[in-house]
């Protein structure tokens, strides 16, 4: 069996591939990893359970919520809320462990298992080893050792969740957002409620877009991965800005007034020096991923901040953070971690913290962002290879090797496997568009040819 865990949970076409029965089951192996590594000793362990508002996520929360019960494990079901919110209530209710149910920007059809530890941090890989480890040794035939009586878990629905988080988030803004127009798009995801309430009270005045999940409808055609509705939407109302979040609102991309996207690079920019005016960018450094445009590295470079690349994924830009006492770091795609008040990338709280730096410069969201240049930079996704030889395909190596003479020290080629999703991404940097989109297109064909 190949590795269950990828870079954000266990994830898979819900009802074939992640099924009841191996969210269940992880669930109860969770429990008994927990339980072996001490973090239940002396107390009745509690989770912390939630979801965005997928259909499969109904069955799969009752299948996680069953399998942690039947292991002794007290549940607080705190509903659809975003994955960041999942993991701020397992750390501020002293949660032992936090469940979310999620599949992120995925489309409906897939859905995620993602467990938190004590204090909302992602598990270590060798957590996720050992659950992977004893979920298949009971899957094939050892008996669980289970309590009876008054030893199961008890279930009880925590509705004061949503506040709880809301006035986390209001109460960490440096500023208030009066004045500000904003246009925010939840992806008709687990933020439709949270996001407008938040920026609400922070005290912009909104326009909600994607803000009504029927459970199916999640990340279609709207939120962070396809921005043209906000941007058209920023435009016609004539706001300042607009926020786009996926469906667990992890991530955070933004639209300027005039309807050009900022990504996650270019906020990271704004936050970052807004932190080091703020005295809170500690070490003057910010972390990010070799994903990140060579432009965010020169205009860090021109501000006179220090640049620590780590590999794709948001939890190896938080071990760095974690490791080196970092405060903020991020990805291309909007996730963006500030640790003083998040352990994981937080997408309304990265919303909120933009608007915060425009309302209190009273410039605008394109001239914050203007402090770096984006070099052109294309991405193509490619499906249906086997991803897993990537390293180790002399053809493709060849292939790198001559599109890297190509560019020289103008551009660069990263190609890399999904960490979540069946294909390579094949990512070009140039100093034009027409050049980078040529020896993209000629790199991706040598992937079909190499691992197809």
């Amino acid at each position: 069996m190949g590795r269950l865990f990828g870079t954000d949970g266990v994830r898979g076409v819900a009802n074939a591939g992640l099924t009841a029965e191996l969210a269940l089951g992880l669930s109860v192996a969770a429990a008994h990893v927990l339980a072996e590594a001490g973090t239940f000793e002396g107390h009745r362990p509690t989770a912390v359970v939630g979801r965005d508002p997928r259909a499969s996520g109904e069955f799969l929360e009752a299948a996680v919520v069953a399998g942690l019960a039947s292991a002794g494990v007290d549940v607080l079901r705190v509903g659809v809320l975003p994955t960041p919110a999942v993991a701020y209530l397992t750390g501020a209710l002293g949660a032992d462990l936090g469940v979310m149910l999620s599949a992120s920007h995925n489309a409906m059809p897939d859905n995620g298992v993602k467990f938190f530890a004590r204090g909302g941090h992602k598990l270590a890989d060798d957590l996720e080893d050992r659950i992977e480890a004893v979920y298949e040794e009971h899957r094939t035939g050892a008996p669980w050792d289970r309590p009876t009586g008054a030893g199961v878990g008890r279930v009880r629905d925590y509705d004061e969740g949503f506040d709880k988080y809301v006035a986390h988030l209001v109460a960490v803004l440096p500023n208030r957002l009066d004045g500000l127009k904003i246009v925010l798009d939840e992806a008709h995801g687990a933020a439709a409620w949270v996001s407008p309430e938040a920026f609400t009270r922070a005290g912009a005045e909104i326009v909600t877009i994607g803000a009504s999940p029927d459970g199916l409808n999640i990340n279609d055609g709207c939120g962070s991965t396809h921005l043209d509705l906000l941007k058209a939407a920023v435009v016609e109302h004539g706001a300042d800005l607009g926020i786009a979040h996926d469906g667990d609102a992890d991530r955070c991309l933004a639209v300027d007034a005039a309807g050009n996207e900022v990504d996650g690079d270019q906020i990271l920019a704004v936050l970052a020096l807004a932190m080091r005016e703020a005295g809170t960018l500690r070490g003057d450094t910010v972390v990010a991923t070799v994903m990140s445009n060579l432009g965010f590295k020169l205009a860090m470079e021109r501000a006179g901040l220090h640049f620590v690349q780590t590999a794709v994924g948001d939890r190896y830009v938080l071990e760095a953070m974690k490791e080196h006492g970092y405060a903020l770091g991020g990805e291309q795609s909007g996730h963006v971690i500030v640790l003083d008040h998040a352990t994981t990338g937080d997408g309304t709280l990265t919303g909120l913290m933009l608007a915060a730096r425009v309302a209190a410069t009273g410039k605008p969201l394109a001239e914050l962002a203007g402090v770096m240049e984006r070099l052109p930079q294309v991405l193509i996704n490619v499906p249906d290879v086997d991803k897993s030889r990537v390293s180790t395909s002399a053809e493709l190596a060849q292939a790198v090797g001559e599109a890297e003479r190509e560019l020289g020290s103008t551009g660069r080629v990263l190609l890399r496997p999904s960490g979540t999703e069946p294909l390579v991404r094949v990512m070009v940097e140039a100093a034009d568009t027409e050049q980078a989109g040529a020896v993209a297109g000629r790199l991706a064909d040598a992937v079909k040819a190499a691992l197809g």
